[in-house]
């Protein structure tokens, strides 16, 4: 195990050359961050989750009745033994095929089957008020991380001037603001990363996972290594758009549609302006080359930029979605099914019937105009 420390810990892995973790040690004089620091994320998270329960409980959930959103589920599915096995054990999307065997197994028409297949599926989703109170806190917790980054940064150089970031590295004092701003942006992220696996299943799981995973990552790289001056623009660059994204989507579950379409126009541009803008113009260029020219490259150097370059890679993909709905939402006039699959979705699909066969359809379909439906996951910052 020893062995296998001082590999991982290998300073010429870590740290520019002729530096030691020796000469990062903490003094009277000054403070640098230390490894053992991020365990202090773990018991956060922990603690943040049980907030988020609180605040769900008793904060979202009452201004979600006081804005009339309900509770109620979509219709339920009526028991049937044979077609519950199916749905649990073989398929949720059955054929063809199988629909015509249960057809004569049960004496049901295929159709009654289908609405059957459809119901259990829907019974799965969310209710709205379930949706509304994770985005509540999203909301709540991305504003307030946000203010507190920029309230942070304005005071420090290496906002107003990037190379900053670099002079005298690694040995740049860690102050207790820093810190606090770091840790508390891991935790956030470990916590999202626990919670994913109970919250709102979305199309984009996969996507996400690999963002929280690359995000965690690159907080906890950047801290050890003390690129942490720059680590802060990132961190406030990327939640600059995601209290929007949730704000828009709490508007479309309180069906308050100029509003939802409002600000769904102001995350777009928030968004694709930081990210396709100013994040590869103003912090890789740092990263990549004012770090170059003052620094000079080492391993962990290329890491670091490799990860910020996957984060940008995120960047991308989630802008074509955001375009592509925009694009979708100014030619059709209003949402289609499909559409609204593309943007939220706690399923493989959103399923309706024909109109006058289902009377319950208004539970389980959003809106018909505008931007309405569109709300998906969210680009999280360094996402979320």
């Amino acid at each position: 195990m020893a062995g296998i420390l001082a590999w991982f810990w290998n300073e010429r892995f870590w740290l520019p050359h002729n530096v030691t973790w020796a000469d990062l040690k903490n003094t009277e004089e000054a403070t640098f961050p230390q490894a053992e620091d991020l365990y202090l994320a773990f018991p956060l998270a922990f603690c943040m989750l049980m907030v988020r329960l609180i605040f769900e409980r008793f904060v979202a959930k009452p201004c979600a009745i006081a804005l009339n959103i309900q509770a109620n589920g979509p219709q339920i599915a009526q028991p049937n033994a044979i077609l519950e096995k199916v749905f649990t054990a073989i398929t949720k999307h059955p054929d063809e095929k199988r629909l015509e065997g249960l057809s004569k197994q049960l004496d049901w028409d295929v159709r009654s089957i289908q609405r059957w297949f459809r119901q259990r599926r829907n019974q799965e989703k969310p209710s709205t008020l379930k949706r509304f109170c994770e985005s509540m806190w999203k909301f709540s917790f991305g504003l307030y991380i946000f203010t507190y980054g920029v309230r942070f940064l304005k005071k420090t150089p290496w906002l107003w001037n990037t190379r900053h970031c670099w002079y005298n590295y690694p040995y740049q004092p860690l102050t207790p603001d820093l810190h606090y701003y770091y840790i508390l942006e891991l935790s956030f992220y470990w916590s999202l990363m626990f919670s994913q696996f109970t919250d709102i299943k979305r199309k984009d799981f996969g996507v996400m996972f690999l963002h929280h995973l690359v995000s965690i990552f690159l907080i906890t790289f950047s801290y050890v290594n003390n690129m942490a001056r720059v680590g802060t623009l990132v961190l406030c660059l990327h939640d600059s758009a995601d209290a929007l994204l949730e704000a828009a989507k709490m508007a479309n579950y309180a069906k308050f549609q100029k509003i939802c379409d409002l600000l769904f126009v102001m995350f777009a541009m928030v968004f694709i302006t930081t990210r396709l803008g100013i994040f590869p113009l103003w912090v890789l260029n740092t990263t990549l080359f004012e770090s170059w020219e003052i620094v000079g490259p080492y391993p962990s150097w290329w890491v670091f930029n490799l990860l910020l370059l996957v984060i940008q890679g995120l960047n991308c993909f989630w802008s074509y979605l955001i375009v592509k709905i925009a694009c979708k939402a100014i030619s059709k006039g209003k949402v289609s099914k499909d559409d609204r699959s593309d943007i939220e979705s706690s399923s493989d699909e959103e399923d309706s019937e024909p109109p006058g066969n289902n009377p319950h359809a208004a539970t389980t379909t959003n809106g018909t105009s505008g931007t309405n439906g569109y709300l998906l996951t969210g680009p999280c910052s360094m996402d979320d």
